[in-house]
């Protein structure tokens, strides 16, 4: 942990650290070359010996260096000093959009369209430059306070190249796309796919496939159908519910094939939130219809047949997809841990005499094989035969050796019954799984970190081998995690207390509070306490105390100090500043603030947010605007209102900001909106000279006679846009 005062690079000075993950601390500290805040990401002292995170962590820094985008986290620099890496990058004071959502829960269908077209304006620029986030979800969404919305985290991007179909690093399990799951190749699509349920989230207040493990919502990306929206908010309109379910398709070509694409499809619901306009691909049959020769039959009865004893309890856990593509399951991680990437290289074989093959040596190599496989069936022959005759006369009956050690015996595909799946099902289901095949059960149970207490994690058979009628099948039944006793973490640093928790496998999340009595830094409290039973996987919560508290601050006067200066009067003072941000003036030089929302001598408790607004400086430059319009916006009414007798009447109105004094001035006046046609352009003056930006208001006015015969009229405002003037005249 740096501690406050440190200076990176003679140039970028540690303020105070703002946030933490598995494998790096961020920190917020002040550029002095440039007179600005950023945020500067380290990676922790006990990777910093490690090859691959610091690998990965310097491709997060190359990932989005050239994507200068308004919705990506910018980054200014990298680099090194006496053994610290770090990453300096743009400032964003705000929440994550998953700490949004948990607030707020389901957001209306408008706000979570707005907040959804940023993202995919950065995902957009992310791809122009061959970049694949892999990671999208809401916690690596940032909303500021200003409400921008900004892309971060880019520590799992690939250049898409063939890099892309052979790693193994994937996203966070509950908005990874299935063939991220798979461990397979992944594109822009992948990306989508994860904007897809991220969207889900942000309408439905919920992720649409949640679990106990993350093996089981793996696999249900992998092979559940998703569960409409609307089912969680019936106000989601169907257009926004279309782009949902295209975005999470689970084959990559039914999907948007652009950002570019979806954010047209999003734009549009917002003018035409009801309408079904969303094209979905056809089906295409994934599952041809293949024919086997018959020496291809014999091969596979021949594939078919044990040579070695069944396992009872698997290692890694591996599945299939319903197109019958192997999963592989050791490599899904959960939302808050980071990621580990291994390369796989094979040698290449130039020499051609490695692939030439001499018939004649095959067909040796096959007598000899077969010779063998007879002396093997005549060994398990003989070995069944004996371990028969010695269960019939009392010798052998020992419990434990009956559950896993005897071998059971096979026959041939045509014959007997076929082992059904069992791995993933609960005692019963498996119970019954095998009665209905007048197959026996046998039930034992072991620990697994991986599979869910209650369900079958290995079978002593395995699925799609035949044995005879009323064989006995063991099937393990998992216990859950063992557990363990919760170590005392408390008066421990912060970067000790997590190490420790983590080396346990357990998940932290850190809380943070003032204590006059604890030092900045320290654990005060965890929860669970410490000597809980606790089982690895679970969440600890710790708090770290922030030192002493001050109990208020006094504004001091930042009027005509530039920037710099002001920022750090405000924190001198105990308060957070922060821009409100900039106007033209005739009397405040460019850079230098021109007002302050509280005025000099105000006391306000310690950690207020001040806000300051910046000069841009004396003008005179008159600016002129042009603006297209839509008149569908205003042809929703009020509930009650009648079209067959009712008119609606559009007004636009500019406003601006100038010396902190809001101006306004009519661009259009009232205007039956039957004239319109339904695409209109405007052209307009700026109200005040040297103000080259402001926001266009559309009001609609409807005039109707209601049900019972009375006329009414309402007015309302039906859009928002804002503006950016251009320059006409130099006085």
């Amino acid at each position: 942990m740096l501690e406050n005062g440190t200076i990176l690079a003679n140039r970028y000075e540690i303020i105070g650290k703002i946030g933490s993950g598995g494998t790096a601390d961020v920190y917020k500290a002040k550029c002095h070359k440039l007179n600005r805040f950023v945020a500067v990401k380290v990676l922790k002292p006990e990777f910093r010996e490690d090859r691959i995170y610091i690998s990965k962590f310097r491709s997060e820094a190359q990932s989005a260096a050239g994507m200068a985008h308004a919705n990506i986290v910018n980054v200014y620099d990298v680099g090194d000093e006496d053994g610290i890496y770090y990453i300096v990058m743009e400032l964003v004071e705000g929440i994550t959009l998953k700490q949004y959502i948990d607030k707020k829960g389901a957001l209306e269908y408008k706000e979570a369209v707005s907040i959804a077209i940023q993202i995919a304006q950065g995902i957009e620029a992310a791809h122009r430059h061959n970049i694949i986030h892999r990671d999208i979800k809401p916690q690596n969404i940032i909303i500021s306070r200003e409400g921008k919305v900004k892309v971060t985290d880019f520590g799992i991007a690939k250049v898409t190249n063939a890099d892309t179909v052979n790693s193994m690093a994937m996203g966070s399990v509950h908005y990874i796309s299935p063939e991220q799951a798979r461990g397979g190749f992944s594109d822009i699509t992948s990306d989508i796919y994860s904007f897809g349920i991220t969207l889900y989230e942000m309408c439905a207040g919920r992720v649409p496939f949640d679990g106990e493990t993350t093996v089981s919502v793996a696999l249900m990306h992998i092979q559940n159908e998703l569960v409409p929206p609307s089912v969680y908010n019936p106000s989601i309109p169907v257009s926004v519910e279309n782009i949902i379910l295209k975005c999470a398709q689970k084959r990559m070509d039914r999907r948007y094939q652009s950002a570019t694409e979806l954010i047209a499809d999003l734009k549009r619901s917002l003018i035409t939130p009801y309408e079904n306009f969303v094209v979905m691909p056809d089906d295409i049959d994934a599952s041809p219809t293949v024919m086997f020769t018959p020496d291809d039959m014999s091969r596979i009865q021949a594939k078919s047949q044990p040579t070695k004893a069944p396992q009872v309890m698997p290692v890694f856990v591996e599945d299939t997809d319903d197109m019958g593509n192997s999963i592989d399951l050791t490599h899904i991680y959960n939302d808050e841990t980071e990621y580990e990437e291994h390369h796989y290289m094979d040698d290449d074989d130039d020499d051609e005499t490695a692939v030439v093959r001499d018939d004649n040596k095959i067909d040796k190599l096959m007598v000899w094989l077969g010779v063998g496989v007879a002396v093997v069936i005549v060994i398990i022959t003989f070995a069944v035969l004996f371990r028969v005759f010695m269960t019939f006369n009392g010798i052998g009956n020992n419990d434990k050796q009956n559950q896993t050690s005897a071998p059971t015996p096979t026959v041939a595909v045509n014959e007997g019954v076929e082992v059904p799946p069992l791995i993933g099902l609960t005692e019963e289901q498996a119970k019954k799984a095998l009665n209905e095949r007048n197959l026996g059960f046998r039930r034992v149970s072991d620990t697994s970190d991986v599979i869910a207490e209650g369900l079958v994690m290995a079978q002593s058979v395995d699925e799609g081998v035949h044995v005879a009628e009323h064989t006995t099948i063991v099937v393990t039944i998992s216990a859950g995690s063992k557990s363990f006793e919760l170590a005392d973490v408390r008066n421990m640093t912060e970067e000790k207390a997590v190490e420790t928790l983590e080396a346990m496998n357990l998940n932290v999340t850190t809380e943070y509070e003032y204590n006059k009595e604890v030092e900045q830094g320290v654990v005060i409290k965890m929860m669970p306490v410490s000597g809980s039973q606790i089982k690895a996987g679970e969440t600890v919560t710790i708090t770290v105390s922030r030192g002493k508290e001050a109990s208020e601050g006094e504004v001091p006067n930042i009027l005509n100090m530039d920037e710099s200066a002001a920022r750090e009067a405000l924190d001198k003072a105990g308060l957070v500043a922060q821009l409100g941000g900039t106007v033209g003036s005739q009397t405040v030089e460019a850079g230098k603030v021109v007002a302050q929302n509280y005025p000099a001598g105000t006391k306000l408790p310690a950690g207020s947010v001040v806000e300051y607004v910046l000069s841009s400086g004396i003008t005179n430059r008159t600016y002129r605007g042009k603006i297209t319009l839509l008149k569908a916006w205003a042809i929703a009414g009020p509930e009650d209102y009648v079209s067959e007798t009712g008119t609606i009447e559009l007004q636009v109105i500019l406003r601006q900001t100038k010396d902190n004094e809001n101006l306004s001035k009519e661009v259009m006046a009232f205007t039956n909106a039957a004239t319109l046609p339904d695409q209109y352009e405007l052209e307009f003056d700026g109200i005040a000279q040297g103000v080259n930006d402001g926001n266009i208001e559309v009001y609609a006015r409807y005039s109707w006679t209601d049900a019972s015969g009375l006329p009414r009229l309402e007015t309302r405002s039906v859009q928002t846009m804002y503006v950016t003037l251009t320059e006409v005249q130099n006085q």
